[in-house]
């Protein structure tokens, strides 16, 4: 694994994700998952997240959409925190669910929607 990427990656994921939540997973990682927690955090968010072309707020944005099209709740509410982290309002997070709904159909949209009450609720942002 390439170190500096890794290193690159985890100041990313820790950045997006909050420090508490990426050193929970970390230090929890054992034999079995160990491994792909750090191709992924060095591929993921070293290489992917790490290069200057695009913005952490619009990278949040894509990912949101992405994952909210895949129906991956558990990974659309913690990349919606993140969003928050990197700047995303509540009105962008309505227009992203708003595609979606579009795009992959109203009973996704609704899905993505119950997860971002509950998260924009927590961020004092509803």
């Amino acid at each position: 694994m390439d170190n500096k990427l890794f290193e690159k990656g985890l100041a990313k994921r820790r950045a997006t994700l909050g420090a508490d939540y990426v050193d929970t997973t970390m230090d929890n990682a054992d034999e079995f998952n160990r491994p792909f927690q750090e191709a992924m955090t060095a591929w993921c968010w070293g290489f992917g997240w790490g290069d200057d072309v695009i913005e952490e707020k619009t990278r949040s944005m894509m990912n949101l959409s992405m994952i909210g099209a895949l129906g991956k709740m558990h990974e659309w509410e913690l990349h919606c925190n993140g969003a928050i982290r990197n700047g995303c309002t509540m009105e962008e997070i309505r227009a992203i669910v708003n595609v979606i709904g579009i795009y992959c159909g109203v009973p996704q949209a609704l899905e993505c929607q119950r997860v971002a009450r509950k998260v924009l609720t927590e961020h004092g942002m509803l």
